[in-house]
């Protein structure tokens, strides 16, 4: 039996991180990050690009998910609505595939100093720090098995994924 990882989270939350290490300690392991999905500049949000950007990932996870090299497959995205998780795994051939749908969440305080962290560093703009902390309380709201990273290593997280 295959297992799908669906990892959401706000942005900061460490998703990309975690679901690297996953991806080295899981046996015949694929990670694919949204983001790649959708790599653009300018950046444009319309309805166009959503139905693209959904239209890229669920192709590129059936195709994972038909693959036979692959036994564990590793996705994450901000995912911070259940229509975006519910419209993903609708669109996916998950026969034989128990699927983990799980949602890395933190404290406000243990964000900030992510994402600040960043900021500092170049990595991110400024006006992440907003929006990210404004999602925060969306992933409590989801269908998801909620991991507080708030305290969290990335090598404690991704155990704690690994128990699930």
């Amino acid at each position: 039996m295959k297992r799908l990882y669906l990892i959401g989270g706000t942005m900061g939350v460490g998703k990309t991180s975690v679901c690297q290490l996953l991806k080295s300690k899981t046996h015949n392991a694929v990670f694919l990050d949204g983001d790649w999905c959708w790599d653009a500049n300018p950046f444009q949000v319309t309805d166009e690009t959503k139905r693209m950007v959904t239209d890229n990932i669920c192709f590129l996870l059936n195709s994972f998910l038909h693959c036979s090299a692959y036994q564990n497959i590793i996705f994450c995205w901000v995912m911070h609505e259940q229509d975006i998780i519910d419209g993903i795994l609708s669109r996916l051939d998950l026969t034989e595939c128990d699927v983990k749908a799980i949602s890395l969440i933190c404290r406000k305080d243990a964000l900030t100093k992510r994402l600040e962290k960043d900021i500092e560093a170049g990595i991110r703009n400024k006006d992440v720090l907003y929006r990210s902390v404004e999602r925060l309380p969306l992933y409590n709201l989801l269908n998801t098995q909620k991991i507080d990273v708030s305290d969290l290593s990335i090598e404690e997280t991704s155990e704690k994924i690994m128990k699930l």
